[in-house]
């Protein structure tokens, strides 16, 4: 079993508790409440830049020139995502330049940005890779779920279409391949650490997306 078999295994009863969330269930039978995909998708849009700068301080860290690249583009790619929910699903959605950026992160998008960013900078390289892992490979093994599952004239079609589909699932797959590579060359003190990273992050997808589907805000604070 390689390594990053070993991360999904250890904690497959989490990912599972992931898929199915009413959020991601209701995705997929198109009966999501548009509010609840709006929350979503404006959060999301606040946690891609995080996720495009902790992507890019891997690339700085990276062992090799390959891989530099890699997570170099995947932070770009990261970007011009963030930018695209702007130009296509907050239009289509009537959600406004002004109310995004109004919109502060909420609890869990806070969380998970900061431990993101907080894990780049302090880490080493193979911590940071798994941390950062679950973001790729739960949204490509949620977004395979969910288009076998989807019903015709889905309005959320598009955004499943993003991570079903092969160009999505190809870089995951590279991705996956160069953590067990990476991994290949750690002791056992930083394999363990990889694993603590990986399960953190895969909560904080499960937390994410719970929030997004409670529309859950900070509560009885103000300014």
């Amino acid at each position: 079993m390689s390594f990053t078999q070993e991360l999904w295994q250890n904690n497959i009863e989490l990912y599972q508790k992931t898929l199915n969330l009413p959020f991601n269930q209701e995705l997929a039978s198109g009966t999501l409440s548009t509010d609840a995909f709006c929350h979503y998708v404006i959060q999301d849009a606040h946690y891609l830049l995080a996720y495009g700068r902790a992507l890019a301080i891997a690339a700085a860290k990276a062992f090799d020139a390959d891989d530099v690249i890699q997570f170099a583009e995947a932070a770009k790619i990261a970007i011009i995502v963030e930018r695209s929910l702007h130009n296509d699903f907050m239009q289509h959605f009537d959600i406004s330049k002004q109310q995004f950026e109004s919109t502060p992160l909420t609890l869990a998008c806070h969380h998970y940005t900061s431990f993101l960013t907080a894990t780049a900078w302090s880490e080493s390289y193979p911590v940071v890779l798994a941390a950062l892992l679950p973001c790729f490979w739960i949204y490509a093994e949620v977004g395979k779920d969910i288009v076998e599952k989807t019903v015709v004239n889905n309005p959320y079609q598009a955004w499943i279409d993003t991570y079903s589909g092969e160009e999505f699932h190809n870089a995951v797959r590279n991705v996956i391949a160069t953590v067990d590579k990476v991994a290949a060359r750690c002791d056992d003190d930083t394999k363990a650490k990889m694993h603590a990273a990986y399960t953190m992050g895969a909560k904080l997808e499960w937390l994410f997306w719970d929030s997004a589907y409670q529309q859950r805000q900070w509560m009885g604070l103000t300014d």
